[in-house]
């Protein structure tokens, strides 16, 4: 109970960090400001690019409720148009775009180089490009005059293959060369090699979320089998020649007795280059370790648009943001002044073990793995500073001062540590069904905005892959869509609007097959409004006050590193976090920023945790070691299990002994007890570690719990301390958890597609539940709770995947807790009537028609109806002889609809259903008793018209598009509106 007040006191005493005070919740919810407003990535394709265009896509999305544009141009094989990148007439329509922005409040970020990789681009020259450090080697005979030519060290293939380098491109490739050092040894006996040396030497790294096996980190052991000292290469013993190359590469060697190895080490390129990039934007990328580098290519491709659209740079609207999207362009391991920054670093030199990067063992097999381990942090850290440091810093210059980072996949860096610098971080996550499973990456963007205080976590939202083909809308994106806002997403990107150059054509320019369909030539597009701003509603209340969670997953040091939480701490399917929230933390997140307040871990912003979980590492570094050390004797609760040495090389041997030293001072000497007190917190042994499967700790792409413990095992330590579960229920419901100075904000989620009636225990106790709708934008009391010891219990009623907002922010008084939370729907009236339905001639179908019943337009004999997309009015009237004046809530329920419906009644606009229960709300005063006019607008989808189409001959063809994945005799899709349509009502008092 006294962890249980602590929390208490602490959550009553922050100060949230969200978009307004708490006297503002019910505004930012009913009117969301336009900074909650969802975005989309506005994909130009390769020179079609016009004015006319811009115009009508940005006003279609201030209409729809759009807040912001991410700026792409790429190339994915859709011919090519007239505009030619960064050409004096593309950066005129460039301007333009960013002044409609402006004019419209809209928000545009632009992507850091052409294509969606990184940045880099046809102004790179070689020496400013991603580099390798490679070697060869000459087998030289000892007591001999060596007076040679060494060979040269070839490029290694690039990543994504010779394919992507054009004619002149490839020439730079294989003709950069720079030498760096010769080095001889004497050559070992056997044949002994570091495994995987192009991972761990940071050749390449591959796509962790596509490709099976890839490891989510290197593993760092403290032990190692012991190599016969005959097949390594004796550090002592290695000669450094450097000295005696010519510049033609020509060595003179007096060579010493016995069999020697001379190796000649020298920069060359990785080959990659920008993609998918507009052909005039190809180019390399930027040496992701170099200030100098990122300069130059800022001079020419940011700085020169950043300045001549000056006027309308601001912090809300025009041209706001910079934005490093996906990192598709694996690893360099070297640059012109490596040694010197990694001598800086480490406070060693790495020329003596330089030839471990070609796979040899030098000193011993732990002595050259620990090395690559420092490599690979010196690596991430250049990257760090100077890549994504290097855009944060040059574009504040230009007063571009937000930058969002997608900081996973490919890359070779720890993903929290890269997404740091980031004012929003963002993840992807792909259509369900559609793509890859990229879900881990929404839990480490979220981690990062949690535990550094970025209040807006984006979300690369409903990428999908070839396929989707315009099937996907908002009903069918719902459940993925609150499954990414109780994991902390708040700001949803659609993948996404393509630019439209043509104001005649429809559905019209694809970004190839990939993406979803989220732009104005959509059959539903003026119906979307609704789904915007039901995002913008949740958006806007999940970015008020600080998240709530209880367990802090510290991620291991070193590079590359995936944080994946243990599988049993989240649901199956698509996972949730169960009644223990948790984030991730990086290691440089806690050493800079975590210190101890009431007994929880807490960072500046005010987010806290209760409990610090340490992964199973052996090995730690003596810095980091001695913060997990700080934090306990501060008073927190910390499980894990201890370090036996560090990772790398720097300051050894004197790393080991501290480390031991630090390990036995928080675990105690000898054999760890199970539990320990130090200082004001405690430290409990992991005791479960050993018994983890290696092989799951390394991949964790199955369903283990990798490095961590069980979440059985933290709950129960959480439970021990007086700490209550934040959220439970006996149905299938997420949830997500916000709290500010006075209110908790809970925003609750059916995960199924069936009805139903959950129990749900909510973390808070005093406070009256409210239910807040952000589909409908109603608000009322919940008045059947009850309440033990710290828990509300609260019975809750869903439609298929509902989802709504639980307030508490009201005192709650005694004789308030009566009635019922949710009536029964009584049905008055089932509509039989005729329908006359009016469809759009310009797509093939009927001025108007009558339906003596309502059915599928795709089983029609018609083939105008048969093969009809777009939008159709359905008209009828009815009497309602139940009808009464007062006393009830009226609603209309239309059945079962595959797109989106707008529906009137007498004239007025009674809203859109574009998800279930499929129903809108009629106000009484609207209701009469006779002759009740209907009207309801029902869009489908575009694959029944391409269909058809490709039943037609192409003159006679009525829609038009850059591809057409379908077959003239491809599946139909159910259409129209099915029903049945009932006027229903519940007592206006439960």
């Amino acid at each position: 109970m006294k962890c249980i007040t602590s929390l208490l006191c602490f959550l009553l005493g922050i100060a949230g960090f969200g978009s307004g005070l708490a006297a503002q919740l019910e505004t930012d919810f009913l009117t969301p400001p336009p900074a909650a407003r969802p975005w989309v990535y506005f994909m130009v394709m390769d020179g079609n690019f016009t004015r006319e265009g811009v115009t009508a896509d940005f006003e279609a999305m201030k209409r729809a409720g759009i807040g912001g544009v991410i700026f792409i141009e790429v190339n994915v094989g859709i011919p090519r148009g007239p505009v030619k990148f960064m050409s004096a007439e593309w950066q005129d329509l460039f301007a333009h775009a960013v002044a409609e922005a402006d004019r419209l409040g809209l928000e545009l970020a632009l992507a850091t180089g052409p294509g969606w990789c990184g940045a880099g681009g046809p102004w790179i020259k070689p020496d400013e490009a991603m580099q390798h450090l490679v070697g060869s080697e000459t087998n030289l005979p000892g007591a001999t005059h060596f007076d040679g030519v060494l060979p040269q060290p070839q490029p290694r293939t690039p990543y994504f293959g010779k394919g992507t380098l054009t004619p002149a491109l490839a020439k730079e490739w294989s003709s950069f060369y720079r030498d760096e050092c010769v080095l001889a040894f004497p050559t070992p006996e056997g044949n002994a090699r570091l495994a995987d040396i192009g991972e761990k030497a940071i050749y390449y790294r591959d796509p962790y979320s596509s490709r099976p096996g890839v490891k989510s980190f290197l593993p760092a052991p403290a032990e190692f089998a012991a190599l016969p000292t005959n097949e390594c290469i004796a550090a002592s013993r290695i000669v450094d020649l450097t000295g005696k190359l010519q510049p033609d590469g020509r060595l003179t060697w007096d060579v010493p007795p016995g069999h020697w190895t001379v190796m000649r080490f020298g920069r060359t390129l990785t080959g990659q280059t920008t993609r998918p990039a507009p052909e005039p934007g190809l180019g390399l990328e930027t040496d992701k370790f170099s200030r100098a580098a990122m300069a130059a290519h800022f001079k020419n491709f940011i700085q020169p648009l950043a300045e001549r659209n000056r006027a309308h740079i601001h912090a809300d609207r025009g041209f706001t943001t910079l934005h490093f999207d996906s990192w598709e362009m694996s690893a360099q391991n070297w640059t012109k002044n490596f040694r010197p920054e990694f001598l800086k670093r480490r406070g060693y030199d790495p020329l003596p073990w330089l030839p471990a990067l070609s796979g040899r063992v030098v000193g011993s097999e732990e002595m050259s793995e620990r090395f690559l381990w420092d490599l690979r942090q010196t690596a991430q850290e250049l990257v760090i500073e100077n890549q994504i440091g290097g855009i944060k810093e040059l574009g504040a210059k230009l007063g571009l001062k937000k930058l969002s980072v997608e900081p996973y996949d490919l890359n070779p860096c720890a993903d929290l540590e890269l997404g740091a610098p980031a004012d929003v971080p963002q993840c992807e996550f792909w259509g369900q069904g559609h793509g890859f499973a990229t879900e881990f990456s929404a839990f480490e963007a979220v981690s990062i905005g949690h535990t550094l205080g970025r209040p807006i976590i984006a979300a690369e939202s409903f990428t999908s892959a070839p396929g989707e083909n315009w099937q996907l809308f908002p009903a069918a994106m719902k459940n993925q869509g609150d499954w990414a806002l109780c994991c902390g997403i708040n700001r949803f990107i659609f993948h996404r609007y393509q630019h439209q150059p043509w104001l005649d054509r429809a559905p019209g320019m694809t970004f190839a097959n990939y993406g979803v369909h989220w732009d104005r030539t959509q059959t539903w597009w003026d119906m979307v409004p609704a789904f915007h701003l039901y995002l913008s509603r949740c958006q806007a209340l999940l970015r008020r006050g600080l998240p709530v969670a209880d367990v802090l997953y510290l991620t291991p040091e070193g590079a590359p590193m995936v944080f994946r939480p243990p599988a049993s701490a989240m649901t199956s399917g698509l996972p949730d976090r169960r009644g223990y929230n948790f984030d991730g933390c990086a290691p440089t997140a806690l050493l800079q920023d975590a210190t101890v307040k009431n007994g929880r871990i807490t960072f500046p912003s005010g987010m806290s945790y209760q409990l610090l979980v340490l992964p199973e590492f052996e090995t730690m570094t003596p810095r980091l070691l001695a913060k997990v050390k700080e934090l306990v004797e501060a008073g927190a609760t910390v499980i894990g299990t201890p370090p036996a040495k560090s990772p790398g090389l720097e300051d050894f041997p004197n790393c080991d002994a501290a480390v031991k030293k630090l390990a036995a001072e928080l675990w105690g000497e000898g054999q760890p007890v199970a539990e320990r007190s130090l200082g004001k917190g405690r430290l409990i042994l992991d005791a479960a570690a050993r018994q983890r499967n290696p092989a799951d700790k390394i991949t964790n792409q199955t369903k283990s719990n990798g490095i961590y413990p069980e979440y059985a095992i933290t709950a129960e330590i959480l439970s021990r301390l007086g700490v209550a579960p934040d959220f439970t229920t006996d149905g299938e419901v997420r949830y997500v958890h916000r709290h500010e100075a006075d209110a908790e904000i809970y925003f609750v989620a059916s995960r199924t597609n069936a009805a139903q009636t959950a129990h749900c225990q909510f973390r808070v106790t005093g406070k009256q539940p409210e239910l807040w709708n952000p589909v409908t934008g109603e608000c009322r009391d919940l008045p059947d709770f009850a309440e033990h010891q710290e828990i509300t219990l609260l019975p809750l009623e869903f439609a298929a995947q509902e989802s709504y907002f639980v307030i508490f922010r009201k005192s709650a008084g005694p004789g308030e807790r009566h009635g019922h939370n949710f009536a029964a729907a009584e049905t008055d009236l089932t509509l039989t009537a005729p329908w006359t339905v009016s469809f759009d001639p310009k797509w093939g179908g009927p001025t108007n028609v009558t339906f003596t019943k309502l059915e599928d337009w795709s089983q029609s004999t018609e083939p105008g109806i048969k093969f009809y997309s777009g939008k159709a009015v359905y008209r009828t009237q009815f009497d309602l002889d139940r009808f009464a004046t007062r006393g009830k809530k009226y609603f209309l329920s239309l059945g079962e609809i595959n797109g989106m419906a707008a529906v009137k009644l007498n004239g007025k606009d009674l809203g859109v259903a574009w998800c279930p229960p499929w129903r809108v709300a009629v106000p009484q005063e609207i209701l009469t008793a006779k002759n009740n006019h209907l009207e309801i607008t029902v869009a489908n989808l575009w694959p029944n018209r391409l269909i058809g189409d490709l039943n037609l001959p192409p003159e006679q063809r009525l829609a038009w598009t850059t591809i057409n994945p379908f077959k003239k005799d491809s599946p139909l899709l159910p259409s129209g509106l099915r029903g049945p349509v009932v006027v229903q009502s519940v007592p206006e008092k439960n």
